[in-house]
């Protein structure tokens, strides 16, 4: 766990810090600046781009992880990146020629509520595939277990970037309208630098001698393409949905609450980077004995910072919405829900790379592209109903239902469990923290009051955790705060 624990905690303070400044991009600068209809415009373009992306990549980046430890020497590993490289040209140009012949009738159907759409509706692909190869290139540096700076070119970068354009809208240097188009740029800016970093950690030569495995690859890639279009059809589907039935400022209430729902999923994200080549490396060598221990640590890891997070938004999410426009409290229940279906998913540690690199992921696969129709059929039902609640409704309990399918496969099918009685613990830890001080304001300034708020949760949630030992892990980062403070 000794290079989990110190990556994950590289990630995690790159990815928070990265998440402080879009927090100023999305809380206050997106609303104040480009208003509710082009900042709903950025929501629905980004995250129709995030759709899209998996098929663009054609599950390459997943791909690279579980078969380059396969490959020995340079040769073979050359012919392998070559195909990989070129195998999303196969899903990319098709996409982009149909958009391109079909453009008027396909950004006609998606701009019938909010005609702006319809102008900017080409960018939907572009971003796809500066996100899929961005993808790509960010695999090719973490199977060499080198994923801190595609991390920072992501999480940072990426967000100053934008600030810097948002600043140029602020003091009349470009319009909201270009803005829009300035997002694309970065994105493709970003592209080239991840894949520059990539060429450095691994000097690559282009050699068209595939590998002789390339039916598996190509087969595993496809079914990966499932897998990734179920995972961000369940988290930026209902956007793209909204774009088409709702009015784009509903998008931007919905855009703020998903962003501050997402922090939670933050450790996460920032474990799995260097935790899937790990997971792939010891179910390749048999070793499932340490892979259930190193499955169980992962779980309550995560439990217990993604818990401090979730609960620390929870008990200060009133006051966080006195500081935006009034009208973005409309959100304020999707905080709620989303926030669950993350801390949900985010307590199952490591399973989606255990799921990735085992024989089952074909099944598990389809049952989520299962459940991404049930999430489709919700959204029709519930969005006109309910509007944003009725989005993040559907959302949780797609997510839900998917996490308690991805759960069963791996208990039943490979006898690996997750949770131990530490884990009722920590989730105890969790609901009394929320009790206690949820209910309890201060008369002083929002962000005074979230500020004092937070310290007090933060003490009570992480000392009951110290106490109660309920990870080793944890316990020892604690440790070695206190010896440096000291």
């Amino acid at each position: 766990m000794g290079i989990v624990i110190k990556q994950s905690i590289s990630n995690t303070v790159i990815t928070y810090i990265g998440f402080a400044i879009g927090a100023a991009n999305t809380l206050f600068m997106y609303p104040r600046i480009l208003g509710a209809d082009f900042f709903g415009l950025t929501g629905f373009i980004l995250s129709s781009g995030n759709v899209i992306m998996p098929l663009m990549a054609f599950g390459v980046h997943n791909t690279m992880v579980k078969f380059f430890t396969e490959y020995r020497h340079d040769h073979e590993k050359n012919g392998f990146l070559t195909y990989l490289l070129l195998l999303p040209l196969i899903a990319a140009v098709p996409i982009l020629a149909v958009c391109y012949f079909g453009y008027d009738k396909i950004a006609g159907y998606f701009s019938t509520e909010s005609p702006i759409i319809f102008d900017f509706f080409w960018q939907i692909p572009l971003i796809g595939l500066c996100m899929a190869y961005f993808e790509i290139f960010y695999a090719w540096v973490k199977v060499h277990l080198k994923s801190v700076f595609g991390t920072f070119a992501r999480e940072i970068f990426l967000r100053i970037l934008i600030t810097a354009g948002l600043f140029a809208v602020y003091f009349g240097w470009i319009s909201a309208a270009e803005f829009i188009n300035l997002t694309l740029l970065i994105y493709l800016l970003i592209t080239i630098v991840m894949a520059v970093y990539a060429f450095r950690i691994r000097k690559f030569r282009f050699r068209m001698q595939f590998p002789v495995n390339r039916k598996l690859i190509f087969q595993y890639s496809v079914f990966i393409i499932l897998s990734g279009s179920v995972a961000n059809m369940l988290l930026d589907l209902d956007k793209m949905m909204m774009g088409k039935m709702l009015d784009l400022d509903n998008i931007a209430f919905y855009s703020v609450a998903i962003f501050i729902a997402t922090v939670i999923s933050v450790p996460s994200r920032a474990m799995h980077q260097i935790a899937y080549p790990i997971t792939a490396k010891l179910m390749a060598e048999n070793k499932f004995d340490e892979l259930n221990d190193f499955y169980k640590r992962t779980s309550i890891s995560l439990q217990i910072v993604g818990g401090l997070v979730f609960v620390g938004i929870l008990v200060n999410v009133r006051q966080i919405y006195l500081l935006l426009p009034p009208e973005y409290s409309q959100g304020l229940f999707t905080v709620f829900t989303i926030g669950f279906s993350k801390y949900l998913d985010l307590i199952l540690g490591n399973n989606n790379s255990i799921i990735f690199n085992s024989k089952y992921y074909k099944a598990v696969l389809f049952l989520g592209l299962l459940l991404a129709f049930v999430q489709i059929a919700l959204n029709l039902y519930l969005i006109p109903i309910m509007m944003i609640d009725g989005a993040a409704l559907a959302t949780l309990i797609s997510i839900a239902l998917y996490s308690l399918a991805k759960l069963l496969f791996v208990v039943f099918k490979m006898k690996l469990f997750p949770f131990t009685k530490k884990t009722l613990i920590s989730f105890a830890i969790l609901a009394v923290s929320f009790l206690l001080f949820y209910y309890w304001d201060f008369d002083f300034h929002p962000i005074i009051n979230i500020g004092i708020k937070s310290a007090m949760v933060a003490i009570f949630f992480v000392g009951s955790h110290y106490w109660w030992k309920v990870s080793p892990e944890v316990n020892s980062v604690i440790d070695k705060v206190l010896s440096f403070i000291k």
